[in-house]
């Protein structure tokens, strides 16, 4: 046994000795199509981000913009997709005053 199994200061060799057993098993919940829907994936031991970030394909880009305090407020009173309601004001804004065509 080696140094750092002896600080653990458990019975190793008894707890790798014990065999499992069909009753062990039965404590074990069934995995469900539930389970699997909320699992994490990984690929290559790399966990594969999943309903995060920006659809494939879309056209947006993330920035830092200073806007004030009162305007934010404002926009996040409106309840959620504030920030989807604040990009289409400045969309409108931008083709009222021929800055997009």
């Amino acid at each position: 046994m080696n140094a750092n199994k002896r600080n653990l200061q458990s019975d190793l060799e008894k707890s790798d000795a014990r065999s499992l057993t069909a009753e062990d098993y039965q404590e074990i919940p069934e995995l469900d199509d539930a389970f699997f829907l909320n699992a994490d994936e990984h690929k290559n031991g790399v966990l594969v981000k999943r309903g995060r970030g920006r659809p494939a394909g879309s056209n947006k880009e993330q920035m830092n913009l200073r806007i004030d305090r009162d305007v934010i407020d404002a926009y996040k009173a409106q309840g959620d997709g504030w920030q989807t309601r604040m990009n289409e004001a400045l969309r409108a804004y931008a083709l009222t005053h021929g800055l997009l065509s």
